[in-house]
């Protein structure tokens, strides 16, 4: 499989075009945004050197989260935006790649202690520069959001270094999950669940807990960080590949249960992609008029966030490299339309809400 996948990607494979009709819109205050962030990242002294600074950011975070929240006032955008280039240097220093990347046994105590800093209220001397950075993100969060929106943060943080120590884990034995497994595991070590948490923070509205705890709108946070999860285990494909043939993402998973070629792996996957955000946007219409501004808003933003994602994942350097110029074509229609569930336990259930 290894030979195959390898050959595929340096043959320079096609990917089909995403499917996605989401509304598209960004931030007006992205490029302030922007010029804010990159001065806090200096001012931290997050990045250990210049090579390392401008990776961070080519990641264009202020360009990405302003695609979740394109109506959110800029001092309420900005901890989001500083949150998501300290995820990306985390992720790639710590998580895909780096020391911790194969050692599980070393990775949960360092990610326990930067969840640590992010939880308590007080800097401490023995932070490292993740740990003090993420601290000052928390802090940030308290000034913007209420305790609740906080709390959901956390909460949510926590969960996706728990997704990535499981990922860790299958690294460092040579693992290659199941579907089931995967799609569990991807909906924490993705990043998403924090991604989106932020939402209702940088909107500077509480939603009631009633409603954020509906199966629907838990479903509703599900299929979004699936879809953005999916979406950019294609746009980082060749990336991957490029660094570890041998790396989790849904095409080798797909490989390694149903076997064939990359390109119908990859055809495989959109299609299961396309039922899910087909759900979503079903699900969505039909209980967006049931909720109170401040849910129509958090679901507003699930789809801003997943056409978001979608969109700067076509157009950021770390997926193209040079090619950033490259003109964007999306499908006009799904991969596959089946309104049936996917017959995977840990996702059927959306379909039941």
């Amino acid at each position: 499989m290894r030979r195959s996948l390898t050959a595929d990607v340096a043959a320079g494979l096609e990917m089909p075009p995403i499917f996605c009709p989401l509304e598209a819109a960004i931030n007006p205050a992205r490029r302030a945004v922007e010029r804010r962030a990159v001065g806090w990242l200096d001012g931290v002294g997050l990045c250990a050197d210049a090579r390392e600074r401008a990776k961070v950011i080519a990641t264009h975070s202020a360009d990405f989260y302003s695609r979740f929240a394109p109506h959110a006032d800029e001092d309420l955008l900005l901890p989001a935006v500083l949150w998501v280039y300290w995820g990306f240097a985390f992720d790639d220093a710590c998580c895909d790649a780096g020391h911790y990347s194969a050692r599980p046994a070393e990775f949960v105590p360092m990610a326990l202690r930067v969840q640590r800093a992010l939880e308590r209220p007080v800097p401490a001397s023995a932070d490292d520069r993740y740990a003090a950075a993420v601290h000052d993100i928390g802090t940030r969060f308290r000034w913007a959001g209420t305790p609740v929106q906080f709390q959901r943060f956390a909460a949510a943080h926590r969960g996706w270094l728990s997704g990535v120590a499981w990922q860790i884990a299958d690294q460092a034995r040579g693992h290659l999950p199941d579907l089931e497994d995967y799609l569990t595991m991807r909906l924490h070590s993705a990043g998403g669940e924090p991604t989106f948490a932020m939402l209702e923070i940088a909107a500077g509205a509480e939603v009631p807990a009633a409603e954020m705890d509906l199966p629907a709108v838990r479903a509703l946070t599900e299929m979004a960080i699936a879809v953005a999860a999916l979406d950019n285990d294609r746009h980082s494909l060749s990336r991957e590949m490029g660094q570890n043939p041998t790396s989790q993402n849904i095409y080798t998973v797909l490989l390694g249960r149903n076997g064939g070629s990359l390109a119908a792996a990859t055809r495989t996957a959109a299609g299961l992609r396309d039922r899910v955000l087909l759900r979503f946007m079903a699900l969505r219409e039909q209980l967006r008029p049931r909720l109170s501004a401040p849910g129509r808003g958090y679901v507003d933003g699930l789809a801003f966030g997943v056409r978001g994602n979608a969109e700067w994942g076509l157009r950021v350097p770390r997926y193209l490299g040079d090619d950033t110029a490259a003109e964007v074509t999306w499908a006009e229609r799904p991969m596959d339309d089946s309104t049936d569930p996917i017959p995977v336990p840990t996702i059927s259930w959306w379909w039941d809400v």
